[in-house]
């Protein structure tokens, strides 16, 4: 039981790969997710890169009677929480659809767990809960400014509903993670970021540019006051990513924690700007992008990256692999896509 995880959404860009890496470690893992922004295909590549195939369940976490079942079926102490959805355009223009998925699935593992007595949770938060920030780097301390969208107000509504009912119920501990830019794909090209549509991220729409199914990349805003005038962000490889789901579960499951509610933040802690990005992209893979500088889009902050010394010291984590290789996985992934 203490080696076994329930992952939500584990079928998703994150919970694939973070699956990929409990599996290596050594964990069972229980799949739970609704199949609505993410694909089968995914735990298939799980299992060709691992050799094991995850139990999967496809239920909606929204739904309590079908997630009761699972609880009442399987025995885990842990729980990561990627359930959600993540589109901060269409979060503007649907909010309600936005708060009911993202906080009532949340809420309602949370139930759950404190109804059943499973002790750990892990929360998959964003970078987005720091907004425009005064300070850079920011810190696990600096504060989260109003959210520029009702997907970034889900976040920071689900991280205080987090340390409330941790506060609440000393059986639960719990930890978030909040991711700065997640990118690129498993080496083995087996499993990837899965865009329904138009992406909504940079990488893959790069990825899509260079393989011909975008016209054009627009870059969006070449004067902002950064050194060559784009956007600077701290771009995280997702294998990367997917490891700190691990030591931070482990932490929770070894009892290692410090404090029930604890907060990472999980980056690099390099800034990368956008044409920095497209031409190591066009570097890594010997390859030409057709691009253009389009005005500033609303929404978009300046600059923001990590201190990561807290997940440094604290989790013994760090992030390891080059801008290079993760571009390079990245263009290896949309090939395989097309194959």
């Amino acid at each position: 039981m203490h080696n076994r995880v329930l992952v939500t959404g584990g079928a998703g860009y994150i919970g694939s790969h973070t699956t990929v890496e409990l599996i290596n470690a050594g964990y069972e893992v229980i799949v739970v997710d609704n199949l609505s922004n993410s694909d089968r295909g995914a735990l298939e590549g799980v299992r060709q890169i691992t050799g094991v195939e995850p139990k999967f369940i496809e239920a909606d976490c929204c739904d309590r009677d079908a997630m009761r079942r699972v609880f009442e079926e399987y025995e885990f102490d842990s729980v990561i929480h990627f359930a959600a959805y993540k589109a901060v355009g269409e979060s503007v223009a649907e909010p309600a659809k936005y708060y009911r998925n993202n906080i009532l699935s949340f809420v309602t593992i949370l139930e759950l767990m404190c109804e059943f007595g499973r002790k750990n949770i892990l929360f998959s938060s964003s970078a987005t809960v720091y907004g425009d920030a005064d300070v850079l780097p920011v810190t696990e301390l600096t504060p989260r400014k109003p959210a520029t969208s009702p997907y970034g107000n889900t976040k920071q509504m689900a991280e205080d509903i987090l340390r409330d009912m941790v506060a609440a119920n000393e059986h639960l501990s719990g930890i978030a993670l909040r991711y700065f830019n997640p990118i690129g794909a498993h080496p083995s090209a087996l499993i990837g970021e899965l865009p329904r549509g138009v992406p909504n991220n940079l990488v893959p729409y790069i990825t899509q540019t260079a393989a011909g199914i975008r016209e054009c990349l627009s870059i969006f805003g070449d004067d902002y006051d950064t050194p060559d005038g784009s956007c600077l962000r701290d771009y995280i490889d997702v294998v990367d990513l997917a490891k700190a789901h691990v030591v931070a579960i482990q932490r929770l499951v070894d009892g290692r924690n410090k404090h029930r509610y604890e907060i990472f933040n999980v980056g690099t802690g390099r800034p990368v700007s956008v044409f920095e990005l497209v031409r190591g992209f066009e570097e890594a893979n010997s390859l030409k992008l057709n691009y253009k500088v389009a005005p500033r889009r609303a929404g978009d902050v300046m600059a923001v990256w990590a201190d990561t010394r807290l997940a440094n010291e604290e989790l013994g984590w760090r992030a390891e692999r080059e801008l290079y290789d993760t571009l390079r996985a990245a263009w290896e992934w949309e090939k395989h896509l097309r194959q």
